[in-house]
This record gives structure tokens, sequence and C-alpha cells, in this order.
């Protein structure tokens, strides 16, 4: 771990964080939330909101994919992503879905507009984005996808989404790198 230059779980919790705050809604894989744990571990997220029936560590088939990023990346429960969205607005934070909406922008045209803290809305694996919470969006982020099925898993969606906008907010690291 030394020849890798990788922080220890005391290093990571002091660390300064990159200003991206993810927001689970409704997930339902054990398997995906604990791969958007270990996503948000590697890009130094500030944290991760588990919202409505998205499963919450401990559990051992989230530990499977997280691999100790439960222990590392802060997280908070909220019944709804609604409810979650509405604190990160009141808090100054804009907040954007992930989502294939009308009048949505392409991931990396939106990374190259926006800087400074923002929150990511991934929802669940068939429906999308709850409404509730997407109507209290300040808009909608796509990923561009030129295939047949325009979808992605959500550990998938959630690596490329947040390594294109970590690329931009990256702390205390070496930008050559990125």
């Amino acid at each position: 771990m030394d020849e890798l230059q990788r922080l220890s779980v005391n290093e990571f919790r002091e660390s300064e964080k990159t200003p991206v705050i993810v927001v689970l809604d409704n997930i339902r894989s054990m398997h995906n939330v604990g791969s958007v744990f270990r996503t948000a571990d590697a890009f130094l997220v500030r944290g991760i909101y588990l919202c409505g029936y998205t499963p919450q560590p401990p559990h051992r088939d989230i530990h499977k994919t997280a691999l100790g990023a439960t222990e590392t990346v802060e997280w908070r429960y909220f019944s709804t992503a609604a409810e979650a969205v509405r604190e990160l607005k009141a808090g100054g934070i804009g907040v954007f879905a992930v989502e294939q909406t009308e009048g949505s922008v392409s991931l990396p045209l939106f990374s190259s507009r926006h800087s400074g803290p923002l929150a990511v809305v991934f929802g669940n694996e068939v429906e999308g984005v709850g409404q509730e919470a997407l109507a209290l969006c300040d808009g909608s982020i796509e990923i561009p996808q030129w295939g047949m099925k325009h979808s992605l898993n959500i550990s998938i969606a959630a690596g490329i989404v947040l390594w294109e906008l970590v690329r931009g907010r990256a702390i205390g690291i070496n930008k050559k790198e990125l």
C-alpha cells in the first residue's frame, strides 16, 4: 500500500474531499450500492445519500463489492430522494439528476460549464430517478450513448459521471494525472 501511495482509513476520513455528493434513489441491488461506495472512495467524493429502499451498510453483499469503502465514505439515509434533494438545495448545493429527460445536458458539456459543489442523483435500475425528486432537481445530466440500449447499469453510470465531474474538481492531487 505504501508503494501505491494509498491513504489509510484515518487519512482518508481527514482528507479534503471532492465537492460532489451522490444520491442513490431506490437502488435495488446491494452490489450496485457497494460498487458506488467503492467508486466514491476512489474519487474522494464528499458522501453518499442512500434513499428509500436503497440497501444500507452493514451488509455482506454491499461489503462484497465495496471492499471496505463503507468504512471510509460518509453516508446518510433519507426516507425519500426528494427529502435529500430538498436538504441539499437548502444548503446551497446544486442538484442534478443523471437521467435522460427533455432538456438534459450531455455530461461533457455539463462538466465543462459547472464547477463547485454539487450533488448527482442516480435512480432505480428500472424506473430511473423518481418523479418527485426529478421535479426538484436543478436539471438533468445525460451520458452520451450511441448504441441500441441507451441505458447503463447504475454502477457503470456512476463511475462515468463521477470521473467526468471529479476531473475538474479534484482536490489535493497531481492534476497531471488527470
